[in-house]
């Protein structure tokens, strides 16, 4: 699934060219992606203008003049911009598993997504300009590269939580998967297993540190390719080639020379090093 530095990545290949462009048609064919009316919406998105692309935790909001599209990529969602007319067998391929087009004054928006576990919505602005009518929006903590080490250490000293399933939790920190748990938690040498509310200052420290450090460095990197994820060029991410922990199984650990376990947290495969990283 495309984690916090994927979406970023999608966002900032996207915000330079879609803001000042206008929706002409929208069409939607998944009942999963988008549920409900899909004729309405259609109608609703035709002649709005697009204001705005950001991301808030594994969100893009896409800001129009009238609401925000709330787009969720799910396992396998893609967004891409204008893909080559000149090529109409790659222009086949993209619209396989198109399950939302948008027509827009100049080129094409297409979301695809094989196993239709992402979700494209309209949602409304309150007078104050917040969104509205999304539980899911409201709910998410803060943001892994905004949150300070003081307000990072209270809130895990609440948490009698496993660290790995702490950190996949995104009411308490919004954006991280998998991937970069088990990332965060290699780099910071702390087993996915340890009890949040039991970590010492320095290991706090050191999470608070290597959350910030991974996801800027898989930022930089155009994030993680692992199966479907790419950016809306088309283009695969870098950040798995310098993974440490997660997919390595078996290997040797590049630390200390131990080999990667794996094992179930949170019902999520979870790759560690037992001698490296403590409890």
């Amino acid at each position: 699934m495309p984690e916090l530095p994927e979406v970023e990545t999608v966002v900032r290949s996207l915000a330079p060219h879609l803001p000042g462009r206008r929706i002409i048609a929208a069409e939607f064919t998944s009942r999963h992606v988008t549920p409900g009316n899909r004729a309405a919406l259609a109608r609703k998105l035709a002649g709005r203008t697009i204001q705005s692309v950001t991301r808030r935790g594994k969100h893009i909001l896409i800001g129009l003049d009238e609401g925000t599209l709330v787009v969720h990529l799910g396992m396998t969602g893609q967004l891409l911009l204008d893909p080559p007319a000149s090529n109409h067998d790659h222009i086949h391929g993209v619209l396989r598993h198109a399950y939302g087009v948008f027509h827009l004054d100049t080129g094409l928006l297409v979301y695809r997504d094989p196993r239709q576990f992402g979700s494209i919505k309209l949602v409304t602005h309150r007078p104050d300009g917040s969104i509205d009518g999304n539980k899911g929006l409201r709910d998410l903590g803060p943001e892994p590269l905004e949150i300070g080490l003081e307000e990072f250490a209270a809130r895990l000293k609440r948490r009698k939580t496993r660290m790995k399933a702490l950190l996949l939790n995104q009411t308490f920190v919004a954006g991280i998967g998998n991937i970069y748990a088990d990332e965060i938690l290699y780099a910071a040498e702390v087993h996915p297993l340890a009890i949040a509310s039991r970590l010492s200052k320095p290991r706090v420290a050191r999470i608070h540190q290597a959350m910030r450090e991974i996801l800027t460095l898989a930022i930089e990197h155009g994030g993680s390719s692992i199966s479907d994820y790419v950016n809306a060029a088309g283009e695969r991410g870098w950040f798995q080639m310098l993974h440490n922990a997660y997919g390595r199984e078996g290997e040797p650990c590049l630390r200390c020379g131990g080999l990667i376990k794996r094992i179930l947290v949170a019902q999520r495969g979870t790759h560690f090093c037992p001698q490296c990283q403590k409890r």
